[in-house]
Protein backbone atom coordinates (compact mmCIF):
# COMPACT_ATOMS: atom_id res chain seq x y z
CA UNK A 1 0.00 0.00 0.00
CA UNK A 2 1.24 3.21 -1.49
CA UNK A 3 -0.34 6.59 -0.99
CA UNK A 4 0.93 10.24 -1.12
CA UNK A 5 0.45 13.19 0.46
CA UNK A 6 -1.06 16.11 -2.07
CA UNK A 7 1.71 16.05 -5.02
CA UNK A 8 4.88 15.34 -2.86
CA UNK A 9 7.16 13.49 -4.59
CA UNK A 10 8.65 10.05 -3.42
CA UNK A 11 11.78 10.03 -1.72
CA UNK A 12 13.84 7.02 -2.93
CA UNK A 13 16.29 7.21 0.24
CA UNK A 14 13.29 7.45 2.47
CA UNK A 15 11.42 5.00 0.66
CA UNK A 16 13.56 2.14 1.15
CA UNK A 17 14.61 2.84 4.97
CA UNK A 18 12.28 -0.40 5.90
CA UNK A 19 15.00 -1.91 8.13
CA UNK A 20 15.81 1.69 9.31
CA UNK A 21 12.39 1.84 10.55
CA UNK A 22 11.92 -1.51 11.64
CA UNK A 23 15.07 -1.45 13.90
CA UNK A 24 13.34 2.31 15.27
CA UNK A 25 10.04 0.39 16.10
CA UNK A 26 11.66 -2.87 17.76
CA UNK A 27 13.62 -0.59 20.53
CA UNK A 28 9.89 0.36 21.55
CA UNK A 29 7.78 -2.72 21.32
CA UNK A 30 8.56 -6.11 21.43
CA UNK A 31 9.09 -8.28 17.92
CA UNK A 32 6.45 -10.54 18.74
CA UNK A 33 3.86 -7.38 18.39
CA UNK A 34 4.93 -6.64 14.75
CA UNK A 35 4.24 -8.91 11.62
CA UNK A 36 5.13 -7.85 7.85
CA UNK A 37 5.83 -4.13 6.30
CA UNK A 38 2.59 -3.60 5.32
CA UNK A 39 3.47 -0.28 2.85
CA UNK A 40 4.46 3.41 3.26
CA UNK A 41 2.65 6.96 2.74
CA UNK A 42 4.53 9.38 1.19
CA UNK A 43 4.10 12.51 3.63
CA UNK A 44 5.93 15.24 1.59
CA UNK A 45 9.17 16.31 0.80
CA UNK A 46 11.49 13.70 1.83
CA UNK A 47 8.95 12.13 4.41
CA UNK A 48 7.62 8.67 4.70
CA UNK A 49 6.14 6.87 6.61
CA UNK A 50 6.46 3.19 6.93
CA UNK A 51 3.93 0.50 8.32
CA UNK A 52 4.04 -2.50 9.82
CA UNK A 53 1.19 -4.74 10.64
CA UNK A 54 0.51 -5.29 14.03
CA UNK A 55 0.84 -8.00 15.55
CA UNK A 56 -0.14 -7.92 18.71
CA UNK A 57 -3.37 -9.82 20.56
CA UNK A 58 -6.67 -7.24 20.74
CA UNK A 59 -5.44 -4.85 18.35
CA UNK A 60 -7.06 -6.78 14.63
CA UNK A 61 -6.58 -4.47 11.65
CA UNK A 62 -3.84 -2.11 13.29
CA UNK A 63 -0.66 -0.71 12.27
CA UNK A 64 2.35 0.29 13.16
CA UNK A 65 3.28 3.72 11.46
CA UNK A 66 7.07 4.73 11.65
CA UNK A 67 7.92 8.10 9.79
CA UNK A 68 11.61 9.01 8.15
CA UNK A 69 12.76 11.88 7.21
CA UNK A 70 15.81 12.41 5.44
CA UNK A 71 17.52 16.31 5.34
CA UNK A 72 18.49 17.94 2.47
CA UNK A 73 21.86 16.32 0.58
CA UNK A 74 21.88 13.92 3.11
CA UNK A 75 22.63 10.30 2.34
CA UNK A 76 20.86 9.12 5.53
CA UNK A 77 17.22 9.30 7.50
CA UNK A 78 16.28 9.93 10.53
CA UNK A 79 13.44 8.73 12.68
CA UNK A 80 11.13 11.21 13.90
CA UNK A 81 8.14 9.49 15.01
CA UNK A 82 6.92 5.70 16.09
CA UNK A 83 3.09 5.15 17.00
CA UNK A 84 0.57 2.73 16.40
CA UNK A 85 -2.41 3.66 14.66
CA UNK A 86 -5.84 2.26 13.12
CA UNK A 87 -5.97 0.82 10.28
CA UNK A 88 -9.19 0.27 7.40
CA UNK A 89 -10.20 -3.09 8.78
CA UNK A 90 -9.45 -2.18 12.56
CA UNK A 91 -11.44 -2.34 15.50
CA UNK A 92 -12.09 1.17 17.40
CA UNK A 93 -14.47 2.65 19.84
CA UNK A 94 -17.13 4.51 18.42
CA UNK A 95 -17.11 8.19 18.37
CA UNK A 96 -17.60 9.56 21.78
CA UNK A 97 -21.16 11.28 22.89
CA UNK A 98 -22.12 13.14 25.62
CA UNK A 99 -24.26 11.46 27.72
CA UNK A 100 -26.70 14.13 27.59
CA UNK A 101 -27.13 13.35 23.78
CA UNK A 102 -27.41 9.92 24.78
CA UNK A 103 -30.36 10.10 26.88
CA UNK A 104 -33.63 8.63 25.48
CA UNK A 105 -37.21 9.61 27.03
CA UNK A 106 -37.68 7.48 29.98
CA UNK A 107 -33.89 7.25 31.05
CA UNK A 108 -34.11 9.42 34.40
CA UNK A 109 -34.67 7.77 37.47
CA UNK A 110 -36.08 9.79 40.50
CA UNK A 111 -33.51 11.56 42.01
CA UNK A 112 -31.35 12.11 38.95
CA UNK A 113 -30.20 15.64 37.51
CA UNK A 114 -30.07 16.77 33.82
CA UNK A 115 -28.71 20.51 33.71
CA UNK A 116 -29.52 22.37 30.96
CA UNK A 117 -26.43 24.73 29.83
CA UNK A 118 -26.85 28.29 30.37
CA UNK A 119 -26.59 29.09 26.16
CA UNK A 120 -28.66 26.34 25.42
CA UNK A 121 -30.29 27.49 21.82
CA UNK A 122 -33.53 25.96 22.99
CA UNK A 123 -34.36 28.46 25.36
CA UNK A 124 -34.49 32.27 25.41
CA UNK A 125 -34.47 35.00 28.50
CA UNK A 126 -38.15 34.87 29.69
CA UNK A 127 -38.91 38.87 28.92
CA UNK A 128 -37.35 38.54 25.37
CA UNK A 129 -38.61 35.31 24.23
CA UNK A 130 -35.60 35.25 21.69
CA UNK A 131 -33.22 38.44 22.10
CA UNK A 132 -29.68 38.33 22.86
CA UNK A 133 -28.55 39.51 26.13
CA UNK A 134 -25.20 40.42 27.23
CA UNK A 135 -25.47 38.98 30.95
CA UNK A 136 -27.86 36.25 31.72
CA UNK A 137 -26.98 35.81 35.12
CA UNK A 138 -27.86 39.43 36.01
CA UNK A 139 -30.86 39.11 33.81
CA UNK A 140 -32.17 36.43 35.78
CA UNK A 141 -31.25 38.37 39.02
CA UNK A 142 -33.60 41.29 37.85
CA UNK A 143 -36.42 38.61 36.66
CA UNK A 144 -36.90 37.04 39.68
CA UNK A 145 -36.59 40.03 41.66
CA UNK A 146 -39.34 41.82 39.87
CA UNK A 147 -41.08 38.78 39.45
CA UNK A 148 -41.59 38.51 35.51
CA UNK A 149 -42.22 34.88 35.41
CA UNK A 150 -39.90 32.03 34.69
CA UNK A 151 -36.16 33.24 33.73
CA UNK A 152 -36.02 31.26 30.76
CA UNK A 153 -38.65 30.02 28.08
CA UNK A 154 -39.03 28.22 24.53
CA UNK A 155 -37.05 30.14 21.89
CA UNK A 156 -37.57 29.51 18.25
CA UNK A 157 -35.17 27.16 17.75
CA UNK A 158 -36.33 24.92 20.68
CA UNK A 159 -39.89 25.26 19.71
CA UNK A 160 -39.20 23.57 16.06
CA UNK A 161 -37.14 20.80 17.33
CA UNK A 162 -39.84 20.38 19.71
CA UNK A 163 -42.42 20.21 17.10
CA UNK A 164 -40.90 18.06 14.69
CA UNK A 165 -40.00 15.77 17.04
CA UNK A 166 -43.46 15.05 18.17
CA UNK A 167 -44.78 15.31 14.57
CA UNK A 168 -41.91 12.63 13.82
CA UNK A 169 -42.80 10.28 16.90
CA UNK A 170 -45.52 7.89 17.87
CA UNK A 171 -48.32 10.88 18.07
CA UNK A 172 -47.54 11.92 14.44
CA UNK A 173 -49.27 11.19 11.68
CA UNK A 174 -47.15 8.16 10.31
CA UNK A 175 -47.49 5.50 13.16
CA UNK A 176 -49.49 2.38 12.80
CA UNK A 177 -51.71 3.41 15.10
CA UNK A 178 -52.63 6.74 13.62
CA UNK A 179 -52.69 4.97 9.96
CA UNK A 180 -55.09 2.40 11.19
CA UNK A 181 -57.18 4.69 12.92
CA UNK A 182 -60.81 5.71 11.36
CA UNK A 183 -60.59 9.70 11.46
CA UNK A 184 -58.20 12.20 13.27
CA UNK A 185 -57.30 13.79 16.04
CA UNK A 186 -58.38 17.24 14.66
CA UNK A 187 -61.69 16.16 14.52
CA UNK A 188 -62.04 14.33 17.91
CA UNK A 189 -63.96 15.69 21.37
CA UNK A 190 -61.46 14.47 23.37
CA UNK A 191 -58.74 16.70 22.13
CA UNK A 192 -57.45 19.65 24.51
CA UNK A 193 -56.13 21.89 22.23
CA UNK A 194 -52.39 23.45 23.62
CA UNK A 195 -52.00 27.33 23.85
CA UNK A 196 -49.59 29.50 21.99
CA UNK A 197 -48.28 28.88 18.52
CA UNK A 198 -48.21 24.79 19.31
CA UNK A 199 -51.24 25.38 19.37
CA UNK A 200 -52.41 24.84 15.20
CA UNK A 201 -51.16 21.70 15.28
CA UNK A 202 -50.91 19.84 18.55
CA UNK A 203 -53.20 18.92 21.50
CA UNK A 204 -53.75 16.74 23.97
CA UNK A 205 -55.60 13.63 24.50
CA UNK A 206 -58.39 13.52 27.38
CA UNK A 207 -59.33 10.42 26.67
CA UNK A 208 -59.21 7.71 28.95
CA UNK A 209 -59.41 4.60 26.94
CA UNK A 210 -56.80 5.98 24.35
CA UNK A 211 -53.41 4.79 24.06
CA UNK A 212 -52.51 8.61 24.16
CA UNK A 213 -54.22 9.65 27.31
CA UNK A 214 -52.53 12.36 28.19
CA UNK A 215 -50.14 12.80 25.62
CA UNK A 216 -49.53 15.46 23.24
CA UNK A 217 -51.17 14.22 19.43
CA UNK A 218 -50.62 15.98 16.43
CA UNK A 219 -53.98 16.77 14.72
CA UNK A 220 -53.72 14.26 11.78
CA UNK A 221 -53.06 11.81 14.63
CA UNK A 222 -55.59 9.29 15.33
CA UNK A 223 -56.44 6.39 17.01
CA UNK A 224 -59.88 4.06 17.35
CA UNK A 225 -61.43 5.67 20.32
CA UNK A 226 -62.16 8.94 17.86
CA UNK A 227 -65.26 10.25 20.00
CA UNK A 228 -67.41 10.27 16.64
CA UNK A 229 -66.48 6.10 16.18
CA UNK A 230 -69.68 4.21 15.33
CA UNK A 231 -69.31 0.79 14.84
CA UNK A 232 -70.82 -0.89 10.96
CA UNK A 233 -73.37 -2.69 11.26
CA UNK A 234 -72.00 -5.92 10.61
CA UNK A 235 -69.71 -5.25 14.21
CA UNK A 236 -72.35 -4.67 16.28
CA UNK A 237 -73.27 -7.24 18.74
CA UNK A 238 -76.08 -9.64 17.83
CA UNK A 239 -79.39 -8.55 19.60
CA UNK A 240 -80.84 -10.96 22.01
CA UNK A 241 -83.87 -12.99 21.47
CA UNK A 242 -87.24 -11.92 23.01
CA UNK A 243 -87.89 -13.54 26.49
CA UNK A 244 -89.78 -16.62 26.64
CA UNK A 245 -92.61 -17.40 28.93
CA UNK A 246 -92.90 -20.27 30.60
CA UNK A 247 -96.99 -20.85 30.81
CA UNK A 248 -96.71 -23.99 32.64
CA UNK A 249 -94.46 -22.09 35.60
CA UNK A 250 -97.03 -19.89 35.44
CA UNK A 251 -100.25 -22.10 35.57
CA UNK A 252 -98.54 -23.79 39.00
CA UNK A 253 -98.14 -20.78 40.46
CA UNK A 254 -101.85 -19.82 40.27
CA UNK A 255 -102.24 -23.20 41.95
CA UNK A 256 -100.94 -22.17 45.00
Amino acid sequence: MITTARSAKRDAVAAAAVDTARAALLEQVPATSVGDHAGLVVDGERVVTHLFTCTQAGYRGWVWAVTVVRASRQRTVTVSDVVLIPGEDAIVAPAWVPYKDRLAPGDLSPGDLLPVEADDPRLAPGQSAGDEIVDADAMREVIFEVGLGRPRVLSLEGRDQAAQRWYDGDQGPDSPLAQAAPDQCGGCGFLVRLAGPLSTLFGVCANGNANDDGRVVSFDHGCGAHSEVRLAKRHQPEPLPEPVLDDDAEERLETF
